[in-house]
Order: structure tokens, then C-alpha cells, then sequence
């Protein structure tokens, strides 16, 4: 991992010793001539072999040794603008390039941002463009270490992009940075080991680092708890020895005379999931220290969101709680009350998530948002549905779900919208209580999404995103792999903005 120093490169360029240049080589048939270029700039030779490799249809990447040091080394990629091509093209690269270079004695490195035109139908601005390079060194230079014995101090690397415009690569840098210190926060609560980031422990460490960015945040302990009746977050949490919390936070900038957009953000806060005592197996236990992500998410908007002084007002609401076994654990068949005066049978215990988001989503409701929009960990079956690389969209607002899916696409946090028919409904009908929190076999995403639209108040527009696959660490991207993703971050911030 690096101490990243990011700026803007000068127009005469000087190589310091221990220096990488980053070339991008657009595969079309000018890739002769460019190539030429690159000699010329960098007085390097370029052997046949490395050459005919470059411009093979598998070529992407080659390495370039340079003697005189100006730089020491050369990295040329080939990009290819075909059916293939993504926005997040560059983004993942630049990740994978960090990574490799981690290990190596390098102190300053060189980025040439590619032509705009060349890209152009990809990205809705130039200014967005530089951003995913940017953010793509940010995310690959992530890590986890905390608990290792031998760890290496981080090293300082001065990094220095060249690009078109100027004023556009310093407004990516401000926007990246504030992204990056909101994902890596996120990502350090998902990594963090259930047993040091418990109910009280997520509060305490939300608390401290968004009460330093200048947000307000409250917290709920058991007592309050059940002063407000919110009997789904209390049941869920009477099985562990760490007693539930209900996180708020709050940003509102300074706008006089000005009225703000409010949007309440809701995060699923389960920092352990034993399944209850409809306990999980083994190997359904390995990755639960991430059933808090929807939470992590919540907590990670925020902080970015206050660090780029986004112009609207964000309520944060986390519900927190371990889902454990003891005497005192929630049974199937048990009744519950909600703060929402519903009442919840527990058909299933291991479907705990949507019975602490059911006391969240109603307090949200209370608070008059212009929309919310919640964050889970909440269903394998999503998972089973789209896999790894998108997450669940469940509204009915079509406005709110086409914002939500193109801010997905753009920042490659994806949605798919799945529906939301009322027919659903009937999976989760309970002869006992209002609600069963059991929807059956089929259609599992759905049902649950279902289950959270009876404690969200229906004036209100509303959607919810189930992460369960993308939150968790996946091989699909580089800067997805060995830790848990922060996945949302990027996508809500997109969102937020409102462009």
C-alpha cells in the first residue's frame, strides 16, 4: 500500500529516478504511428517480439526496461473501442497496475490519459473520464493489514496524471478523493472481524470518524430502544450479549434561504449472522462479518458526501445487531411488534436483515424524506439471480429507478431491476400477524423486497438495493478482489450529485 501524493503533471516533463510511465495505445490503425511516438518520446526501443505481441489480438500490456532511466520503466496498454469496451475499462486497469507495483521500489508514477474523443460515447462528461483513472489507483492501492505481525509501512509515491484539460482533472481529483476516503472507511468496517465490531463498537467507530468530517450523529442504545417500540431491531438482537443500536446521522450544509432535497439513506447493520436458532451451516457463516455492509455503505455515503460539500440534505439510518444463540433468541413462531405498530411472525430466523430495516424504514418514513433508499446484505437469492457483479433494484417509482440504474451504469456500481409486483404479497402473509418474515422458496429477493415496502410509507418514493452478491469480495474486477468491495459508495455518490 502507498502514500499516494496525486497531481497534475507539468507541461515539460521530468523523470526523477525510480520512475513508471503509463501509456495508453489505442488499438486502431493508427497503432503503427503511436507506437513510433512512443519511441520518440521515450528514446526507447521497442524489440519485434514486444511489438507483434502489442498488436496480437490477445495483446494488452507490455513492460519496457529503460536504461537511461527517463523513465526507468514503460508500461503500454492497448484499449480496443468494440462491442467488449467499458466505461470502467481504465478504472480496473489502473487497480490492477498499483497492485503489481506494490511490491517494486517505485517512487513516482507517470499517467497519460488517452485522447477524450476517442472515448467519448462511453462517458456522459470529460471531467468523469479522468475520474474513473483516478479513482481506479485509489481502489487498487486499498488494503486490509491491521492484524497482520509483519506488515511493511506504506511507502510514498508521487503519481502524476496528464490529461486535455486541466480544470477537469482537478475537479476529478477533489471528487475522487472525497470518494475514496468514503469507500476505504466503508471497506474498513466490512473487513473488520465481527468480534471487534459489534452493535456498540459500529456505533462508537461511525460516531467518531463522521462526527470528525462535521456530521451529527445519535445513537440509540437498548433503553431508547424500547422507549420507541421498535420491537423488530430488539428481537433480532435478544440472542447476543452485545445489545442492538440504532445509528443516526445527519448532514445538512449551510444554504440559506434555500430549500435542500432530503434523501434518508437506510443500511442493514448485522455485524454477525449465526442464522439464529435457525442456525447457518459452517460454510454459510465464513463471509458474515460483511452482513453489515448496507450499513458500511450508509456510513461511507455520508462521509463523502460531507467531504465534497454535496448540496442536499442525507439522513442516515442504521440499524445494528448481532443475530446470535442464547436463552433469550428470537424462536420461530414468535410474534413481534414493530415501531410501526405491525406486527412481524418469525417464520424463519435466519431472516433477520428485513426485521431490523422494517423499525429503520418506518423511522425514515417518520422523518418526511423526499425519498429513501435502503442498503442490504439481504438475500443469497438475489445472489442466485444476477450473481456477483450487480445488485437488486426493487422499487416502483420509475423516476427513482432509472436515476438509480444510469448512475449504476456509469459508475459500473450496477443495478438490475427486478419487480415488484403486488402479487408478490402473498408469500409473506401470516395467519397469526400482519406479516410473516418468510417468503418462501421462490422468488426470494423479491419477497423480501415486498416484505419492507408494508413499513415504508407509500407517499414516499422508495427503493431498495439488495447487495448481497457485489459487497462481497469477488474476482470480477481488480479492485474487487481479497476484500470486501464498498460497493454503492460510487454509485450513490453519482447519484447524490445529481448529474
Amino acid at each position: 500500500m502507498f502514500n499516494l501524493n496525486v497531481k497534475p503533471g507539468g507541461k515539460s516533463k521530468i523523470y526523477e529516478p525510480l520512475s513508471v510511465a503509463v501509456k495508453y495505445i489505442n488499438d486502431d490503425k493508427s497503432i503503427d504511428r503511436q507506437l513510433n511516438d512512443i519511441k520518440n518520446e521515450f528514446s526507447v526501443k521497442l524489440s519485434r517480439l514486444q511489438v507483434e505481441n502489442l498488436k496480437s489480438e490477445k495483446g494488452s500490456d507490455i513492460w519496457i526496461n529503460n536504461p537511461d532511466s527517463k523513465p526507468d520503466m514503460i508500461l503500454l496498454s492497448k484499449y480496443k473501442i468494440n462491442e467488449k469496451f467499458t466505461a470502467d475499462h481504465f478504472r480496473n486497469h489502473l487497480a490492477g497496475v498499483i497492485q503489481k507495483l506494490n511490491d517494486q521500489k517505485v517512487k513516482h508514477l507517470h499517467i497519460f490519459i488517452p485522447v477524450y474523443k476517442n472515448v467519448k460515447p462511453y462517458f456522459d462528461r470529460e471531467e468523469y473520464f479522468y475520474q474513473s483513472f483516478i479513482e481506479g489507483l485509489y481502489l487498487g492501492n486499498y488494503s486490509f493489514d491491521k492484524y497482520k505481525k509483519d506488515k511493511n509501512a506504506p511507502v510514498n509515491l508521487n503519481v502524476y496524471f496528464y490529461s486535455g484539460n486541466i480544470k477537469y482533472l482537478n475537479n476529478a481529483f477533489t471528487k475522487s478523493a472525497a470518494i475514496a476516503e468514503g469507500i476505504n472507511f466503508t471497506k474498513d468496517l466490512q473487513n473488520e472481524p465481527s468480534s471487534s465490531l459489534r452493535p456498540f463498537e459500529l456505533a462508537q467507530n461511525v460516531k467518531s470518524t463522521l462526527t470528525k468530517a462535521g456530521l451529527k450523529v445519535t445513537v440509540f442504545d437498548e433503553k431508547e430502544l424500547k422507549k420507541r417500540n421498535m420491537g423488530g431491531l430488539l428481537a433480532v438482537g435478544k440472542g447476543s450479549s452485545s445489545k442492538p443500536r440504532m445509528i443516526i446521522v445527519h448532514y445538512k450544509p449551510s444554504s440559506p434561504g434555500k430549500k435542500l432535497r432530503k434523501v434518508a439513506l437506510v443500511g442493514k447493520g448485522v455485524t454477525f449472522d449465526s442464522g439464529g436458532l435457525c442456525v447457518k451451516p459452517a460454510q454459510g457463516m465464513l463471509e458474515m462479518k460483511a452482513d453489515m455492509s448496507g450499513a458500511a455503505v450508509v456510513a461511507g455515503i455520508m462521509l463523502a458526501a460531507a467531504k465534497a460539500k454535496l448540496p442536499l440534505e442525507i439522513l442516515g439510518v442504521i440499524p445494528s445487531a448481532e443475530n446470535m444463540i442464547n436463552g433469550e433468541a428470537m424462536r420461530p413462531g414468535d410474534v413481534v411488534m414493530t415501531a410501526s405498530g405491525k406486527t412481524i411472525e418469525v417464520g424463519h430466523t435466519d431472516a433477520e436483515g428485513r426485521m431490523i430495516l422494517a423499525d429503520a424504514l418506518d423511522y425514515a418514513s417518520k422523518q418526511n424524506p423526499d425519498e429513501i433508499i435502503d442498503f442490504a446484505t439481504l438475500t443469497g437469492a438475489c445472489v442466485v439471480a444476477l450473481g456477483l457483479n450487480v445488485a437488486g433494484l426493487f422499487t416502483k417509482n420509475d423516476k427513482l429507478a432509472d436515476k438509480l440504474f444510469n448512475s449504476g451504469m456509469k459508475t459500473y456500481d450496477r443495478l438490475w431491476r427486478l419487480p415488484m409486483w403486488d402479487d408478490y404479497h402473498k408469500a409473506n402473509e401470516s395467519k397469526i400477524a400482519d406479516v410473516n418474515n418468510e417468503g418462501g422458496r421462490w422468488a426470494g429477493a423479491i419477497t423480501a423486497a415486498k416484505f419492507l415496502e408494508n413499513f415504508v410509507n407509500e407517499k414516499i418514493p422508495w427503493a431498495h438495493l439488495d447487495i448481497a452478491g457485489p459487497a462481497i469480495a469477488n474476482d470480477a474486477k481488480n479492485y474487487t478482489k481479497d476484500y470486501m468491495t464498498g460497493f454503492g459508495v460510487r454509485l450513490m455518490f453519482d447519484y447524490l450529485s445529481g448529474k
